[in-house]
């Protein structure tokens, strides 16, 4: 099941010597919706993010989006809304509380990155990042269905590598 409620954040990598931005967003229950490595955290920057993640969830808008007290999120939301990409009943909650499943994901994710000590290029970053956010997923069970079995898994990363079995 898919939650129409969205926490979305940002947090720091290491890209050339220098401290870039990933913005991710996830649901209530923890699943990957969408994520993105930014050189940037202003309001053009959220606002590619959050419509790219809607355009992924199309099927399932968001209810609500709660995010940190930046002030880039309610200049992107409302954009969205003017252009007909985000319902205008969205909620937009600004509450660090709400958003401790995030927090604590971010922290997960960078005890990933760290044996990497930082990444060259935002190319090789993007694409190291998208692995690791894959293989996070198939091991908490959020891609597969109901069947966890080793075909299952194979068959998704045939899927999203395009690797020929």
């Amino acid at each position: 099941p898919r939650s129409g409620s969205w926490r979305v954040d940002e947090t720091y990598v290491r890209v050339g010597g220098k401290w870039k931005y990933l913005f991710r967003a996830v649901d209530k229950y923890g699943r990957l919706i969408a994520f993105m490595l930014s050189d940037r955290r202003n309001a053009n920057a959220a606002y590619r993010f959050l419509r790219k993640a809607i355009k992924a969830m199309s099927h399932y808008p968001p209810s609500s989006i709660t995010t940190d007290k930046l002030a880039s999120y309610p200049r992107a939301i409302l954009r969205l809304q003017n252009e007909g990409l985000l319902p205008n009943d969205v909620v937009h909650r600004t509450s660090k509380y709400l958003n401790n499943i995030l927090e604590a994901d971010h922290g997960a994710l960078k005890r990933v990155i760290r044996p990497t000590r930082g990444f060259q290029t935002m190319k090789t970053a993007a694409a190291t990042l998208t692995g690791f956010e894959i293989m996070r997923m198939i091991r908490r069970g959020h891609c597969i269905g109901r069947e966890r079995r080793g075909t299952g898994e194979i068959r998704l990363v045939n899927q999203l590598f395009g690797l020929a079995a």
